[in-house]
């Protein structure tokens, strides 16, 4: 299959390109690198800087390509910012997906999988959440997910788009080669070992959320289950698989959650955080930021079942393992 990933130079979409290439498929990069990193791309796949944004240039990239199927990775992703600074993230994540979609259009490619979010949920009625629980996000970044994927739904029935809609909860871990590496860092388990590695006293953001601790409750899903589950999704794009659709005419997105079904408090992924590192974190607690909900812990059951994916990376401590073990190959 020839792919086109956009924002493969990032965290979640680099490890994606690297499956993706080990599987021998043949991918293009598409990114501005304005947070991702040229070195993250695999020297199997080939890199396009620009913007997914930019319709007329991505028509002509998919055609040289000979492009047959997309993973949308691309967009701003920090919730905090969003709330600050919408219109950002209306532009780049809504406008720019739109103009993606315009592409592909165009260019008669017509299979996508879509990164979205647990963001959509807001705050969610009953833990775990499953695909068809209400979508009230309380925060842009929430919103321009949501708005994307509505725009995908209409554009399967209107032009026989063929989906898969993943909302990820948290990624984290890392493979032997990329790991997080944001500017300025907003993930909990990449600062708690900034910390760890540093020395320096770590900052949670709140403490009187309605929680066993008192500190936010998050699923954790590790970055290499996450590129598989990319993967499955592409194939399930197929023409003749009924999945998302049949081969001809409306087509409706195939939507899963990915996570892993258990959820951690803040104060326990420091903890096991402290276990992998071999001593012990200095925390001080910070106020609420934003546009946080209190628990997000996903039902990944479909997925499981229509997909094929379980995650293979199951335990808190080996997703941080991953990321630590990365950390010191790579100061």
């Amino acid at each position: 299959m020839r792919i086109l990933v956009t924002g493969g130079a990032g965290y979640i979409g680099s490890v994606s390109v690297e499956a993706f290439v080990q599987a021998g498929h043949e991918v293009t990069v598409l990114d501005d690198l304005s947070t991702g990193h040229r070195s993250a791309v695999s020297e199997k796949a080939t890199l396009e800087v620009g913007s997914y944004g930019e319709t007329d240039a991505v028509v002509a990239l998919l055609r040289t390509h000979g492009i047959e199927a997309v993973l949308h990775c691309a967009a701003k992703s920090v919730v905090g910012e969003s709330m600050t600074d919408p219109a950002k993230y209306f532009r780049e994540n809504v406008v720019g997906g739109i103009a993606l979609l315009e592409a592909m259009r165009t260019a008669g490619v017509r299979r996508i999988v879509f990164s979205s979010t647990a963001a959509t949920y807001g705050m969610p009625e009953r833990t775990p959440i499953v695909e068809s629980d209400p979508i009230r996000p309380i925060s842009a970044y929430g919103e321009t997910k949501r708005d994307v994927e509505g725009a995908i739904d209409w554009y399967g029935y209107g032009y026989g788009f063929r989906s898969v809609i993943l909302r990820y909860f948290n990624a984290a871990g890392a493979s032997s080669r990329n790991g997080e590496l944001h500017s300025p860092e907003t993930h909990l388990i990449p600062n708690v070992l900034a910390a760890a590695e540093e020395g320096r006293e770590l900052t949670l953001f709140g403490d009187d959320y309605p929680t066993p601790d008192g500190t936010c409750v998050r699923d954790y899903v590790h970055v290499e289950d996450l590129a598989a589950a990319h993967l499955l999704a592409l194939l399930a794009t197929e023409p003749a698989d009924p999945r998302t659709g049949p081969p001809a005419g409306p087509c409706q997105p195939l939507i899963c959650n990915l996570g892993s079904g258990t959820g951690f408090s803040n104060r326990q992924v420091v903890a096991a955080a402290e276990a992998v590192v071999g001593h012990g974190i200095p925390v001080r607690m910070g106020p609420r930021r934003d546009g946080d909900p209190a628990v997000l812990v996903a039902s990944a059951e479909r997925a499981a079942e229509v997909l094929g994916w379980r995650p293979r990376h199951g335990t808190l401590e080996e997703i941080i393992g991953s990321a630590w073990a990365r950390r010191r190959a790579n100061p």
